[in-house]
């Protein structure tokens, strides 16, 4: 039978790959120069902030609302 210890192993592993299958999941390509919803530029400090995005802060805002 399994104690809290081995319970407590168990949960920390599963976290630590779900953590790391998001992290694999980050882009980390160039940042595009204009966002791809709206076609207004990105600011450059969001672009060398944020490795790989292609939204505008709105615009990204309003993809992760609609996600739920």
């Amino acid at each position: 039978m399994a104690d809290i210890a081995d319970r407590g192993n168990e949960q920390a592993e599963y976290l630590l790959e779900v953590a790391l299958a998001r992290r694999a999941k980050l882009p980390t390509g160039p940042s595009a120069t204009h966002c791809e919803d709206c076609d207004e530029p990105i600011p450059a400090q969001r672009r060398e902030k944020v490795a790989g995005c292609v939204t505008c802060v709105d615009c990204q805002q309003i993809r992760e609302v609609s996600r739920g």
